[in-house]
């Protein structure tokens, strides 16, 4: 039986409201502009059920033993930055993914996913060359037949972390527990998208009073945690291509940058991911010294490039978000107990970086897959 929330998650999925001016908080988390971005032809937010008749039970999930099966599945891990449906919907406080006005651009009303479109899964799917694979949470709906798995699966979930976060949803480690039990058995295909984007150093400032030293502390203990998990995908679940993220400079994002009239990024949060991204490169490289299995996606190049680029244009507001709240404590899509917003919501999101407080709006991923498609086409390649 599917696997359900019965906690409510706390309102901010992404980031906790406590957290001002810290060394370290990494975040958790269109057009093409340039990058072709395969969808699937049926509503993303409607795929077809996992197995054939709707069971979880039967065939392997896709792959064919080719060698090429990189090229067709996609098993993705992490959090906001990554989901595509998987928080499900617990009310507009909780869960405003599912409310307008996400996912105004694509497909035009929300899907859960933290934007105003498509996310990092789905650019990173058109880079493997398939369509976005289905949300697990998602994996019952619609009436096609087939397998869903044959494009792989999204098991990640906002407000998730490498360890668990306090925000009551399933960790990277448990999301990989679901992966096996989706693959029966049989040998896995396909590549595996590893996001991790800070919820565990938000949650561990949380529970102590918003210290940055608590955040610094935590560091070691994050990576080792991923090191663990990243090393199971390879020697026990048996991923031979695995794909990690490194973390954006998340002193740009809105959440810092509102504190300073949206005129600069903030440089101690900026120089918190520079130190987890560090530990991580070192982490990658102990354990695939060869870079054959595991490919760091740096995020953090591109996103800067785009922020900070003296003359360019392609986003002429970067720092102020297109979806904003009237307070600091607020969140896009919220509203007073007469439905009235608390927010407003720029004219053209492709003109704006970032979506929201801490996600960026779909012209920006579909940018910044410009950065990194290359790179992912000739780690599979080899």
């Amino acid at each position: 039986m599917e696997e359900e929330s019965s906690t409510l998650i706390r309102r901010r999925t992404s980031l906790p409201a406590t957290m001002v001016m810290m060394v370290v908080l990494l975040l958790l988390l269109c057009c093409n502009c340039g990058v072709e971005v395969v969808v699937a032809a049926a509503d993303e937010s409607s795929p077809a059920p996992v197995g054939k008749g709707g069971s979880d039970h039967g065939s392997c999930p896709g792959g064919d033993g080719d060698g090429e099966g990189y090229r067709k599945q996609l098993w993705v891990f992490g959090d906001s930055y990554a989901d595509t449906g998987n928080l499900g919907n617990l009310g507009r406080e909780l869960t405003h993914a599912w409310y307008y006005p996400y996912g105004i651009t694509f497909p035009r009303h929300p899907t859960g996913r933290f934007s105003d479109g498509r996310v990092l899964t789905d650019f990173v799917a058109s880079a493997v060359g398939i369509a976005t694979p289905v949300a697990y949470k998602l994996r019952r709906r619609g009436g096609h037949g087939g397998e869903v798995a044959s494009r792989g699966m999204n098991f990640a979930v906002g407000g998730s972390g490498v360890l668990d976060t306090g925000y009551f949803q399933r960790n990277i480690s448990s999301q990989i527990d679901l992966f096996q039990k989706q693959l029966r058995g049989c040998g896995p295909t396909g590549v595996a998208l590893v996001v991790v984007s800070g919820n565990d150093y938000s949650a561990v400032v949380d529970k102590n009073n918003g210290t940055s030293e608590a955040a610094i502390a935590y560091i070691p203990t994050v990576v080792r945690g991923l090191r663990e998990q990243l090393r199971r995908l390879r020697d026990e679940v048996g991923m031979k291509k695995v794909v990690v993220t490194n973390l954006h400079p998340m002193g740009c994002t809105p959440y810092f940058t509102r504190l300073l009239n949206y005129s600069g990024c903030d440089t101690l949060a900026n120089a918190g991911s520079d130190q987890h991204n560090a530990a991580l490169r070192s982490v990658l490289h102990d354990l695939d010294p060869a870079n054959t299995t595991f490919l760091l996606l740096d995020l953090h190049t591109p996103f800067l490039n785009l922020i900070t680029a003296a003359a360019d244009d392609k986003f002429p507001v970067r720092l102020r978000p297109c979806c904003e709240t009237f307070t600091a404590d607020g969140h896009c899509g919220q509203e007073d107990e007469a439905g009235n917003k608390q927010y407003t919501v720029c004219d053209d999101p492709e003109r704006h970086f970032y979506w929201d407080d801490v996600h960026p709006t779909q012209a920006a991923w579909a940018a910044v897959a410009q950065a990194f498609t290359p790179a992912i086409h000739r780690f599979l390649s080899t």
